[in-house]
């Protein structure tokens, strides 16, 4: 038998010892125990040799060795370029943002979570909805309790009673209304008021009625104590008011005649919106545009309700004779020939003094005769005071000293209606006198002050005094009268409450200026008034 070194089978296949890393990559290696001519294959180079590879140790063999790191068998295929992230890293790559905005999310797409609204919304012309509110956690224990307290604190708003009636803040206008606006528009002062007797319920009614209600009620409310709640009040309804009343006369279908037929409502509106122009003290000519409309009214149709009637026509034909004291703009009012309206009103139950009594008739003979006389002076004709003027104020003097007071005496009523009286004739001196102190105008304005001291001061009755106190202060030439003339305004303001009072004092403030400069204007207080921009009542 051969020895061990010459035997075949001892001798390995490959030795590593013997080939190197040059070796291995060299053409393949010819044994001298062959041939020359036989060919040894290559032996391809493995990464792990057989001997290097150990079984994975289970969980139960106990370790091999404290400082022999395991192996862990290493994945089939090829070996990656990066080493695998670590659990952690992966599951924060895959989260999602939960506080981007609702368009991102939607679109599966990376928010900039720019507020109030992000960029990438904006880059890409979409449109952001914005972000969801930021939720807290809370316990079902917590979440319970809030559903319980909810449950609890649950209060229905109740239904408004009252059309046009949204709020407190109204409710109280249409208390104020009933109490004390009422009582300042009218000698009435209990349920016989006309406001509140017929105009009231007719408001209860009809929405654009209450908003006109509501309105009058918080602008008499800002005179008596401005505030910014009343005024935007007055604003609101006013506006509504407004509205409605044009949708109303949208509606309407003319008569037989082609006129124009109004509903009681709306010819009520009419009328609040006029004395509104009073109680807000407006100098823009504000209540001619309602005044035109019910002069329309007055001259085409009647209603059949005879307590409206009453009271609309009494109302008009006393503000619109008024306006001609204040104005230059006046027009000559349809009389009879007896100085009467035409109308009839009860003077036992007439709201206004100087319509019922028939005084107003000879106030507009006056205005007609003052537009005579100032178109003359105006014209450079000599005389002013001609043939015909003197003959209508001999005719006014005339009936006025004819004239009896159906009013009770010793009444209120009576007082009042005597003051009427007396103003009317001042008015009529003022006009057809030169503009000088004389002891005639002197002791009709002292009677005229006597009869307001005879007065309530916090009476009714003072919702008809300021138009014979302005004609009595443009004709006070005495200092003691103007003290007394001052002091019922001040009364009057404080009584009343009507914006227009203020006007009026600056009105008499400047005639009274006229008046010591020896001026022959100061009898045209109208031009005053027109210089000024002004155009009001004095009611």
């Amino acid at each position: 038998m051969s020895s061990s070194s010459d035997s075949p089978i001892d001798t390995p296949l490959f030795d590593h010892n013997v080939f190197s890393t040059s070796e291995t990559q060299s053409e393949p290696r010819v044994d001298s125990r062959v041939g020359s001519d036989e060919i040894v294959p290559k032996i391809e180079e493995h990464e792990l040799e057989l001997a290097d590879v150990k079984t994975e140790p289970t969980a139960d063999d106990p370790p091999i060795s404290p400082t022999e790191p395991v192996r862990l068998r290493r994945g089939r295929g090829r070996p990656r370029i990066y080493p695998p992230r670590s659990p952690t890293t992966s599951k924060n790559a895959k989260a999602r943002s939960k506080t981007g905005c609702t368009t991102c999310r939607k679109r599966k797409k990376k928010c900039d979570e720019t507020k109030p609204f992000c960029m990438s919304c904006q880059k890409n012309n979409i449109h952001c909805e914005g972000y969801r509110p930021i939720e807290v956690w809370k316990s079902g224990k917590e979440r319970a309790a809030e559903a319980r307290k909810m449950s609890s604190d649950v209060a229905f708003q109740l239904p408004p009673l009252m059309e046009g009636v949204e709020n407190d803040l109204d409710r109280l206008l249409l208390q104020h209304f009933a109490s004390r606006v009422s009582n300042v528009l009218s000698l009435h002062g209990d349920e016989t008021n006309p406001f509140t007797r017929v105009l009231l319920p007719m408001a209860l009614k009809h929405e654009g009625l209450m908003h006109s209600v509501l309105c009058l009620s918080a602008s008499h409310l800002c005179s008596l104590n401005p505030s910014q709640a009343y005024e935007d009040r007055q604003a609101f309804h006013r506006g509504k008011a407004l509205h409605l009343l044009n949708q109303d006369l949208a509606r309407q279908k003319a008569g037989q005649e082609g006129t124009m037929i109004f509903e009681d409502s709306n010819v009520a509106q009419i009328l609040v919106h006029l004395l509104h122009s009073i109680c807000d003290g407006n100098t823009s000519g504000e209540y001619r545009m309602h005044m035109v409309a019910a002069k329309q009214i007055a001259m085409t149709q009647k209603s059949k309700d005879p307590e409206f009637q009453c009271l609309f026509d009494e109302f008009f034909y006393y503000h619109w004779i008024a306006s001609e004291i204040t104005s230059l703009d006046g027009t000559e009012v349809p009389m009879m020939d007896d100085f009467n309206l035409p109308f009839q009103v009860n003077p036992e139950t007439a709201a206004l003094i100087g319509v019922s009594d028939g005084l107003f008739g000879f106030i507009s003979k006056i205005s007609n005769l003052r537009r005579r006389i100032r178109s003359r002076i105006d014209n450079q004709l000599n005389p002013a005071m001609d043939y015909e003027a003197l003959l209508a104020a001999h005719a006014i003097d005339t009936g006025l000293r004819g004239w009896v007071c159906p009013q009770a005496p010793n009444t209120p009523r009576y007082a009042v209606s005597m003051l009427y009286r007396q103003a009317t004739w001042v008015y009529l001196y003022r006009t057809t006198k030169d503009s000088h102190p004389h002891p005639f105008i002197k002791a009709a304005v002292d009677d005229g002050i006597r009869y307001i001291k005879d007065l309530p001061a916090d009476g009714a009755v003072q919702s008809n005094v300021l138009l014979p106190l302005f004609l009595l202060g443009c004709s006070a030439f005495e200092e003691a009268q103007r003290m007394e003339i001052n002091f019922a305004f001040n009364g009057l303001m404080k009584s009343t409450g009507l914006g227009n009072i203020h006007f009026a004092k600056e009105v008499v403030d400047r005639i009274w200026e006229l008046m010591d400069a020896e001026d022959p204007e100061s009898w045209d207080w109208e031009k005053f008034i027109h210089s000024k921009g002004w155009d009001f009542l004095a009611t």
